[in-house]
């Protein structure tokens, strides 16, 4: 009889212990739907305006190495310049290197009307310049309007696309 019990009491051990699965709960993260073109991005729009800071000082420094560093080049980089057929990377840093390379005092070094629209990991900055840079004793001012296309990589933002074209004076204008 005492056999027969712990048999039983075995098998009711066995069932019980087997049939007990645990249960598997499944989590589920809440959906945050993101609207690109109405929400906004502080944090980043942080970074950008950081960033934009960072670019002028870089050239009022003369660091030319440190300005190349924040083009992002490669076969998706884009310029376009006062109304001249679209250039790439190898273009653009060639361009860059001649002009800052040879700035001998910066004047002025301004970003008039300065917008930043920030997409998530992608950054519109648009802005009237106003720059007055020496070449020894030949002073060039640039006003123009500028769009500069950033996106986030881990080394911080980086530009993929540069437009420049000349802005009209108020008398062009009217």
């Amino acid at each position: 009889m005492k056999l027969k019990r712990i048999v039983i009491f075995a098998t009711a051990f066995v069932f019980v212990i087997t049939s007990c699965k645990e249960e598997k709960k499944e989590v589920v993260a809440p959906v945050v739907e993101v609207d690109l073109i109405y929400d906004n991005f502080p944090e980043q729009e942080r970074e950008v305006m950081a960033f934009m800071q960072e670019l002028k000082q870089t050239i009022l420094n003369g660091e030319v190495e440190k300005l190349i560093s924040y083009h992002a080049y490669g076969p998706k980089f884009t310029e376009f310049n006062a109304g001249a057929k679209r250039v790439g990377s190898t273009e653009n840093e060639k361009t860059e290197r001649s002009i800052f390379g040879n700035v001998t005092e910066v004047v002025k070094f301004d970003f008039n009307d300065l917008k930043i629209a920030v997409y998530d990991q992608v950054a519109n900055v648009t802005f009237h310049s106003d720059f007055q840079l020496m070449f020894g004793e030949d002073l060039v001012v640039v006003k123009d309007q500028i769009t500069l296309l950033l996106v986030r990589t881990d080394s911080g933002w980086k530009f993929v696309h540069e437009h420049h074209s000349p802005l009209k004076t108020e008398e062009e204008t009217t």
